[in-house]
């Protein structure tokens, strides 16, 4: 692609799967600190304080773990149209378009070759502050509550797929999102790409499958105003005996501050700081990465746990021989 292509505005919201719903939901609203939108018996509608959207998590009631669907806004019902007639084209797997959700209209469903189902959509629901949580300020959604570790907004989330060029491709011609970073293995093969559709560094990046399974999630982000807010979520973390997986550190590619933990039915999900970087050229020159200079840890120099790279939701089943 010579000329970026704009026709999808943002990630939108992202459905994880729960089979231990009330304590993941108590965890989300308490210790993590988003808000309950909307709920009903199979899934609780949630946001982050400055998300404009009704929700960016659907968290869903469901036999194990992992990640339900993927969503994005289009930027105009325009492009909307030109997505869909893109990915329609495209060869990738259709499935079409479904009704609208609590918090959108009508959407647009496809598959990437790894079995993660996304939509995208134009007409959505703007939050609307019950008494309570309305904020002195009308320029953001909601007042700034306060409770957990309170993240700011939806920031991205990490796919598995057992080949990343392949993704790279889906991602590039169904969504027309550009690479910003990836690295490259000795062996030729890529083991992580990361995504952009606007002037954000990335909002969601794809990492190599290790597992042998398909469609499964890595982690989903909420990003916070300061690093501050990160440490502070960490001594929550611990005082609610929640399991924190690595950090708080830097990652060297894309430089977020990061936190990772494993919300209670195993999920992982993470709290990120990215500063003030965005990616504001228009002819970015994604950044490679080499294995060796992954070897070296992250930026400060830890080493990568190795559940980073086993741990994914839902859980890999080994079969007895």
């Amino acid at each position: 692609m010579t000329e970026p292509c704009f026709d999808i505005a943002h990630l939108a919201h992202v459905e994880m799967y729960t089979d231990k719903f009330e304590e993941s939901l108590a965890f989300f609203v308490n210790v993590y600190g988003l808000t309950v939108s909307s709920q009903n018996e199979t899934s609780a509608y949630l946001r982050a304080y400055d998300d404009y959207e009704f929700h960016t998590l659907k968290l869903t009631r469901h036999h194990t773990t992992g990640v339900g669907h993927i969503a994005y806004r289009a930027s105009s019902p325009e492009a909307l149209e030109r997505r869909v007639k893109a990915i329609e084209a495209s060869g990738y797997k259709v499935l079409g378009w479904v009704e609208g959700d609590r918090g959108h209209g009508r959407a647009f469903r496809f598959e990437d070759p790894f079995g993660h189902v996304f939509e995208i959509y134009w007409d959505t629901v703007r939050y609307e502050a019950p008494e309570g949580e309305r904020p002195a300020l009308k320029n953001i959604a909601q007042r700034y509550h306060g409770r957990g570790a309170n993240p700011r907004r939806l920031d991205h989330l990490n796919l598995l797929a057992e080949d990343v060029s392949k993704f790279r491709d889906f991602m590039i011609t169904c969504l027309g999102s550009r690479v910003t970073e990836y690295i490259q293995l000795d062996n030729g093969r890529i083991g992580g790409c990361w995504f952009t559709i606007n002037n954000k560094t990335y909002d969601l990046a794809c990492t190599e499958e290790h597992g042998g399974a398909s469609g499964r999630l890595h982690h989903v982000t909420y990003a916070t105003d300061t690093r501050e807010d990160i440490l502070r979520a960490a001594d929550i973390f611990l005082e609610n005996g929640v399991h924190i997986e690595t950090g708080p550190h830097k990652h060297a590619i894309q430089g977020t501050f990061f936190l990772y933990v494993w919300e209670p039915a195993g999920n992982r999900v993470e709290l990120a700081n990215s500063g003030a970087r965005l990616i504001l050229a228009p002819d970015w020159k994604p950044v490679c990465w080499t294995e060796t200079e992954r070897k070296k840890g992250q930026a400060w120099g830890l080493k990568t746990i190795e559940t980073f790279h086993t741990h994914g939701t839902p859980p890999v089943v080994k079969k007895d021989h």
